[in-house]
């Protein structure tokens, strides 16, 4: 699993939100797919959960050892949910979400971007994450 699907995973996205979008299918299942989809008259439509990212952080924050100030830290946000946070983790997960290379040469900027790419893609996942936090 990638280091942002633990993310959503320990959100309760869900393991369908986790997997990247352009993670190539295996050819059998591209051939399983096409055949469901030649039998299937409608297309299935599955609704979206919104999940409640502040909530959920802030249950989270409440029940925690430290003060964490998960709103403004990638660090905190990742203590939060029980992830590693050092900077090695910190610049897998830049990496995975392809963080500009100017930043990622300085840590504090990667973390801001990291902090604020972290929560818009909660956003595009179905969190709901106030404008505010974006």
């Amino acid at each position: 699993m990638s280091f942002f699907g633990k993310i959503l995973d320990k959100l309760g996205f869900g393991s369908k939100a986790a997997e990247p979008a352009t993670a190539a299918a295996a050819p059998a299942e591209v051939a399983a797919q096409a055949t469901a989809v030649t039998q299937v008259a409608e297309p299935a439509v599955q609704a979206i959960s919104v999940v409640d990212v502040v909530a959920q952080l802030e249950a989270l924050a409440a029940k925690h050892a430290e003060k964490l100030n998960w709103k403004v830290s990638i660090v905190d946000l990742l203590k939060l949910l029980d992830l590693d946070s050092s900077l090695a983790a910190r610049k897998e997960l830049a990496t995975e979400l392809a963080c500009p290379s100017d930043k990622m040469a300085d840590s504090a900027q990667m973390n801001m971007w990291l902090h604020k790419t972290v929560l818009q893609k909660l956003a595009d996942n179905g969190g709901n994450v106030p404008a505010d936090l974006l």
